[in-house]
Formats: C-alpha cells, sequence, structure tokens
C-alpha cells in the first residue's frame, strides 16, 4: 500500500469535509459541524487564505488531512497552529498521523515559525500517547475560551 502527503486541493474538499464529520463523531460532538464545502473553498482558497491543508492518501483515496493556519504570539513571534489532525479510523495505527504531523512541522520550519501548536481532548488517550512519543509538551495549565457567534451581541 502506498501513502503520500500532499497539499490538499479544492477537489479534495468533499472528502475533508467528511473526515471533519468523522472527528466531531470521535469527539463527541456529531453535531457541531456547520462549515460547508463552498465555505472551505472560499476560506482556504480564496484570495487570502485563512487556512493550509494537508492529505495523506492510501492508494489514491484520501484517509487523512492536516488543516493548519498561522497565528501570532506575543512572546514568539509567528506560531503555526495545527487545528485538526485526523486520519479515518479504519487506517489508524498505520504511521499516516505522523506522517501527516510531519507534513505539519515541516511547513512550520519553511515559514519559519518558532513554536507549533495544537490541542487534544484531555480524554483522548491514544492521541495524547502518541503526542507523549514524538516528544510534544503537553501543557495542562490553560483552559480554552470561547464565544459563539450568536452570543456576541453579549458584549457590546
Amino acid at each position: 500500500m502506498s501513502f503520500v502527503v500532499r497539499k490538499g486541493k479544492k477537489e479534495d474538499l468533499p472528502h475533508v469535509l467528511r473526515l471533519i464529520e468523522e472527528l466531531a463523531i470521535y469527539e463527541r460532538e456529531p453535531d457541531a459541524v456547520n462549515v460547508t464545502v463552498d465555505e472551505l473553498e472560499k476560506d482556504g482558497f480564496g484570495q487570502n487564505p485563512l487556512y493550509g491543508l494537508f492529505v495523506g492518501e492510501a492508494d489514491g483515496e484520501i484517509v487523512g488531512i492536516a488543516l493548519y493556519y498561522f497565528r501570532y504570539s506575543t512572546w514568539n513571534g509567528k506560531v503555526l497552529y495545527l487545528e485538526d489532525l485526523v486520519v479515518t479510523e479504519s487506517e489508524r495505527g498505520k504511521g499516516y498521523g505522523r506522517d501527516l504531523l510531519n507534513a505539519i512541522i515541516q511547513e512550520a520550519d519553511k515559514q519559519n515559525c518558532r513554536l507549533c501548536t495544537w490541542q487534544v481532548l484531555d480524554w483522548n488517550e491514544p492521541s495524547i500517547k502518541f503526542y507523549k512519543s514524538i516528544g510534544a509538551d503537553l501543557d495542562e495549565g490553560w483552559i480554552n475560551c470561547t464565544v459563539k457567534q450568536s452570543d456576541y451581541k453579549n458584549f457590546y
């Protein structure tokens, strides 16, 4: 079986959305995905792309994705943030996640980012074990904060 990681293309987006939906189910949020293929195309392949994308193909079929974007740290400067790393359930354990993560780390290096960061749910033991095995620092001292669009009006 051949596996290759490459930059994502517009025509990959239906498969990308399928993997995003699979991730939402895995993360116990099956109804949380609101993004559409059209939005993914506009936001990732328009004039000012908001994210970058790698796909992993096994024998020509997309079985994994790594979606990232850049943010800025007041302490460190440019940071590559890995939003999601997904390998479809039937293909896990074959090293594809590591290959996708390697592509992300290489992109961070190429883009001169001082940090590459991401999050993992505290109950996701397989991913935590994987990230620890590659030497990632897992910082348990931060709490995520989010305001949903429907609540914006509460702030002004």
